[in-house]
């Protein structure tokens, strides 16, 4: 199987809009990055969580989401590929990055994500095998400081755990959108960073949490995530205690590991 085989159409947005106008794509789409164009050309890529890195910062405080551009938080690298690439090739590469770009010279042909890969590949084995060790956040935490580990430690979501229960996860997306209104407020910068600073996990989790346990087949994991179009969820063990996290990638990195 290659890349023209899986891949699907790149939903893109140029670098001179708005992140607000970006999110606003994202969230119509149930998407987490879009391909960033520059006059029909790759311009790069821009995710939730670089939304998150940008209206978290301090020096943009006192600036709506609607007057930063795309530009500000594109990632500029973007792995270009053939359609022809083989698929395990494909897998190795996405252990680099979050998207392929497939070319034909400057002309873009599709994209190719975790996701494209998931809805082709065969997966055996349990939930335990795949997970990853997982970082969680509590309900009464800072946004501010769950937001630095979501960006430190590279992850997508945070289980919230409250007296070692799942109570909730928060998501990158869930960031950028908290910080999205809380910017829209057209505070000064003074009164941003206090509103942001007092902002709790608690108040921008999801409650309704789904979540499988330690031995759930990876078969149905999987059809869990692509059903429901989301990026990961908590894995418990049989004492309801959070025992780690699986998301599509380290499912992918399961397979690549597998062979």
């Amino acid at each position: 199987m290659q890349v023209k085989d899986i891949m699907t159409e790149p939903v893109t947005i140029d670098k001179s809009e708005r992140l607000g106008h970006a999110l606003d794509i994202m969230e119509k789409n149930d998407l987490r990055r879009l391909l960033v164009t520059n006059k029909g050309k790759i311009g790069g890529i821009i995710t939730t969580r670089q939304i998150a890195r940008v209206l978290g910062a301090r020096k943009s405080l006192g600036m709506p989401a609607s007057s930063l551009h795309v530009a500000s938080a594109t990632q500029d690298s973007v792995i270009k590929v053939l359609a022809d690439m083989d698929m395990l090739d494909a897998m190795l590469l996405l252990q680099k990055t979050s998207v392929l770009v497939a070319v034909d010279g400057e002309k873009i042909l599709g994209w190719v994500r975790p996701r494209e890969i998931l809805e082709k590949a065969n997966v055996s084995g349990l939930a335990s095998e795949a997970m990853r060790y997982p970082l969680t956040a509590n309900p009464n935490d800072r946004l501010v400081h769950a937001r630095r580990t979501i960006l430190d430690r590279d992850v997508g979501r945070l289980p919230v755990v409250e007296a070692g229960r799942l109570v909730g996860i928060l998501t990158q997306g869930d960031v950028a959108k908290a910080l999205r209104a809380f910017r829209d407020l057209n505070d000064t910068a003074s009164k941003q960073h206090t509103r942001i600073y007092n902002i709790l996990v608690s108040d921008v989790m999801t409650h309704d949490v789904k979540y499988v346990y330690t031995d759930t087949p990876l078969e149905e994991v999987k059809s869990i995530i692509l059903s429901d179009n989301i990026g990961g969820l908590p894995v418990l063990n049989h004492r309801e205690e959070v025992a780690g996290m699986i998301t599509r990638r380290s499912i992918l990195d399961y397979l690549v590991r597998t062979g």
